[in-house]
């Protein structure tokens, strides 16, 4: 039978032995302005490189590896995307973004998150590059979200034009 202040005799120089090895998980990294965006560029482009392998019809396969089974094989670029994950924080987080925009297209559409996923990248690059250039997010934000409604208008009008050809 151990007596309490036995017990804490024998545990304290366990404890600061492995004092050093144990850190808050919770403790978070903060970066501000171009690195920060340049990382984040990096992941976007990590992930888009990536999907952009399996667009159009002469698109390459994609192997991903698993935890469990055998690799995976696959052309789908919503695939590809989930399966990426980044060990730098803020590249993972530029990577995340683009993830969610293959999966709100996926579960929008059905297809085309290639497709999305190249926009989308081209689209982050050309407002990180704004940005640093001085123009101001806000309106950045506000010029794309005003725009969203012109895309459908000119699928339509190379449709029609399409169309008027092939007639």
């Amino acid at each position: 039978m151990f007596r309490l202040p036995t017990v804490m005799r024998q545990v304290r120089p366990v404890c600061r032995a492995l004092a050093p090895h144990l850190t808050r998980a919770y403790a978070k990294d903060v970066k501000f302005g171009s690195d920060a965006r340049a990382l984040m560029l990096q992941g976007v482009d990590l992930l888009a490189d990536a999907v952009a392998v399996t667009m159009g019809p002469k698109g390459r396969n994609v192997i991903i590896e698993q935890s469990w089974g055998s690799p995976k094989v696959t052309k789908d670029g919503v695939t590809v995307a989930k399966s990426i994950d980044l060990k730098d924080k803020f590249q993972n987080i530029g990577a995340k973004l683009v993830q969610d925009v293959a999966n709100n297209t996926n579960e929008e559409a059905g297809d085309g998150t290639t497709s999305a996923t190249v926009l989308a990248r081209a689209i982050a690059k050309e407002g990180f590059d704004s940005i640093s250039k001085g123009a101001n997010p806000v309106e950045i934000r506000r010029g794309r979200r005003s725009s969203e409604h012109l895309g459908p208008q000119q699928v339509r009008q190379v449709c029609s034009l399409t169309e008027l050809i092939a007639r």
